[in-house]
């Protein structure tokens, strides 16, 4: 069937293309997409609350064409939630001049509509809105740990380590999540007090921090040609225009990956042998949840 109705959270949604293949490589179809979305949402939904959510959609699955989405899609349904954001806090081209028009997913129904769209990647700013869509200071820091070859997921757990330490010494505690990229994602908590620009400065104090002190492995340059080898600490995500993926979204990989929160003491083995921390698939996310329930929770 191409297209059938789903109700969910009382609202009718129109559900196509189930069996379309999302990723080749695996055999993985939309329908099962959606379906790791749905059990996946008691613990995604919480890290979304409030977020205005930047979608990369593969309308013909990974191996094709992907594009990023901003705006709400043309054809939204009424009841899906909205932020209208100044471009000040969220800077990009807009058919709405000075604004962007997020959704705001606040229910499985809002994460069901915007996955059928073939959003498989979700991703958000560092800080959520009010109820009138004003953006607010960041409540949360993050730096991505990006590996240059040779270097991979080792040399960026090695890494983690001391980002935690320079985190600690700010009186913030860090979160590990792999990427389900090539590299990992270190979240402290904030306060809210501080602004975008307050909070960036803080990540690239680190950064720079770091590469001073292990300079063969650690680079907080942009620059793509002076990576190889290292790992970028990328502090840049922190910016107000900036998006990062959000925890337990899949990512438009070969394979269905997924932004996965880990423990320290994964992040610790992996460091110390190269087999020991790998990014986890979608089934494999599902297990750890069963398991260990929201390592990311506050």
């Amino acid at each position: 069937m191409s297209e059938m109705r789903a109700e969910i959270e009382g609202r009718t949604l129109k559900i196509s293309n189930l069996d379309k293949v999302m990723y080749p490589a695996t055999g993985t179809t939309k329908g099962e997409v959606l379906n790791y979305y749905v059990q996946i949402a008691p613990v995604l939904l919480p890290h979304l609350a409030d977020r205005a959510v930047t979608r990369i959609r593969w309308p013909h699955g990974v191996q094709d064409k992907s594009f990023f989405e901003k705006n709400v899609p043309s054809g939204a349904p009424s009841w899906l939630r909205t932020a209208r954001v100044p471009t000040t806090g969220s800077r990009g081209s807009s058919r709405n001049g000075d604004e962007l028009i997020f959704p705001i997913v606040d229910g499985v129904a809002a994460l069901a509509y915007l996955v059928n769209l073939a959003s498989l990647e979700l991703h958000v700013h560092q800080w959520t809105v009010t109820k009138s869509g004003r953006p607010k200071h960041p409540n949360r820091l993050v730096i991505d740990l990006d590996p240059g070859e040779p270097a991979g997921l080792p040399e960026c757990a090695t890494v983690a380590l001391m980002v935690r330490e320079k985190l600690a010494e700010r009186s913030l505690e860090a979160l590990p999540v792999t990427s389900g990229s090539k590299g990992l994602h270190l979240y402290a908590r904030l306060d809210g007090k501080r602004d975008s620009d307050e909070v960036t400065a803080v990540a690239k104090e680190i950064g720079e921090e770091l590469q001073a002190e292990h300079p063969k492995l650690v680079t907080a340059v942009m620059t793509k040609a002076r990576r190889g080898g290292k790992v970028f600490l990328d502090w840049s995500q922190n910016a107000g225009s900036k998006t990062t993926i959000s925890p337990y979204s899949l990512r438009g990989k070969e394979k269905p990956y997924v932004a996965t929160p880990r423990t320290w003491a994964e992040i610790e083995a992996g460091a110390d042998d190269p087999l020991e921390l790998e990014q986890c698939r979608f089934e494999e996310t599902l297990e750890r949840v069963a398991e260990h329930g929201d390592l990311f929770a506050p």
